[in-house]
């Protein structure tokens, strides 16, 4: 007989095929399954909440932890928003030690927010500091912190064949031999399911065509997704202003509009171009908690559903969105909607940040609770005033109470936070490092 622990009593269950399901049943092996009653060894009572997926931040950049309202990075326009935060990078001396303490706060940060997996689009690589370091740093932050990773080995105007040499050391150190005929190594994630690699280029503004295709062909020889960003502000301005054309243009000619790729941000798309990108397979990326603030404006995420387009939610970070709680930018993303071309539900943007972003990774073990699927979840106490006369309480998770965090969040059949604190670290500790690290360099300025 397996060992089976039930979640029973729960408000609602969302994510799990069975729109009345109240249980949850959790196997030895960190999955999800319909096991019999007879296999069931325990129990946790969680009546009075709803339990959702863990929630899957699809575009994040976790060295910008470091870097929260950073003087002179507040509504500025991009191009001036970059080199602010270019010379911050280079005057803090941005290094593996700075990541590692940086992602390990933006690591513990999600999973106090429900996010159960970051994908980190990472764009800085300092001269002279091997990127493999780097890296590592990320990847070790995310495993002692509980929470897992796909770590996006990203280009901003790098050097196309260094990068791609970078990639494939990249992934011998994160995910193991290419050379290896399993299954989950063949689609760049570890074989414990706990880190991806993809790769992603900035977007046209910053990397040209050479670096698209280096990145295409070491992705195609090492199965990792393709992602960048797209139709942000500077991005259109810098392809009229270099090529005369549009990003998605550049992009569709580039090879980069096909299954397998996603795109984040998408604020300035016509509607021509919705229907290239729900032909060509492509999904996206929604991040408002970055796009307005930023300017960029707001992606038509009604119209990009409504076209066929699989959609997921990221929060971006620290430097345009100070914040990695995922669950609040679905609530922005909910509330504006509006005002972007047609209204989505809640239980629509909820579905976005789990099953949309999974699918987008190439994941569909995670972002559901369906029979298999990761036993990644979140328990969400809807019992106390600020849901009191919610008549829907799997709505009322965006609508009421906002910034509610989960009670607690289980990664693989483990919980990591129970009670609202984290189990894996201490994060209060990982804040100091980080707030110490940062001190000491900035006297090191003066």
């Amino acid at each position: 007989m397996s060992a089976v622990t039930a979640l029973t009593g729960a408000v609602a269950v969302v994510g799990a095929g069975d729109p009345q399901a109240t249980d949850v049943l959790i196997d030895a092996h960190g999955a999800i399954t319909s096991a019999p009653t007879r296999d069931i060894t325990g129990s946790v009572d969680v009546s009075g909440c709803v339990i959702t997926p863990g929630l899957v931040n699809a575009h994040h950049h976790l060295l910008q932890s470091a870097f929260r309202t950073l003087p002179g990075s507040r509504f500025r326009p991009m191009r001036e928003w970059l080199t602010v935060m270019a010379e911050a990078y280079r005057s803090y001396a941005v290094d593996p030690e700075l990541g590692h303490a940086a992602a390990s706060v933006g690591m513990a940060e999600s999973l106090l927010f429900g996010v159960t997996t970051v994908a980190d689009h990472h764009l800085t690589w300092p001269a002279g500091v091997d990127p493999v370091s780097m890296a590592e740093a990320t990847g070790a932050a995310a495993r002692d912190v509980g929470g897992r990773l796909v770590f996006v080995r990203g280009t901003a105007g790098d050097d196309p064949a260094i990068a791609a040499d970078s990639i494939r050391a990249i992934h011998s150190a994160l995910i193991g031999d290419a050379t290896r005929r399993d299954a989950r190594c063949l689609r760049g994630v570890s074989a414990d399911g706990m880190v991806q690699l993809a790769v992603g280029p900035s977007g046209v503004h910053a990397d040209g065509p050479e670096t698209f295709h280096a990145l295409t062909d070491v992705a195609r020889d090492l199965g990792l997704r393709r992602r960048a960003q797209s139709n942000e502000q500077v991005d259109v301005h810098i392809a009229q202003e270099k090529y005369g054309r549009r990003p998605l243009e550049l992009l569709q000619e580039w090879g980069w509009l096909e299954s397998g790729v996603t795109l984040a941000h998408l604020c300035d798309v016509t509607d021509e171009e919705i229907a290239v990108l729900a032909a060509s397979g492509v999904t996206a990326t929604h991040a408002p908690g970055c796009d307005i603030p930023m300017g960029w404006g707001i992606a038509p995420v009604a119209k990009l559903l409504e076209a066929g387009v699989t959609v997921g939610l990221g929060t971006s970070g620290g430097g345009s969105n100070d914040g990695g709680h995922l669950l609040s930018d679905a609530r922005l993303a909910m509330q504006i909607s509006p005002i972007a071309g047609g209204s989505l539900a809640a239980n629509t943007v909820i579905d976005m940040a789990t099953r949309g972003s999974a699918i987008g990774l190439g994941r569909p073990e995670l972002g559901s609770l369906t029979e298999g699927s990761a036993a990644d979840l979140c328990v969400w106490d809807v019992s106390d005033a600020p849901d009191a006369g919610v008549h829907d309480p799997v709505l009322g998770l965006l609508w009421s109470n906002p910034g509610r965090r989960p009670r607690d969040v289980m990664v693989a059949g483990t919980w990591v936070v129970r009670d609202y604190e984290l189990l894996t670290a201490d994060s209060r500790e990982l804040a100091a490092r980080l707030n110490d690290m940062l001190r000491t360099r900035q006297s090191a300025l003066v």
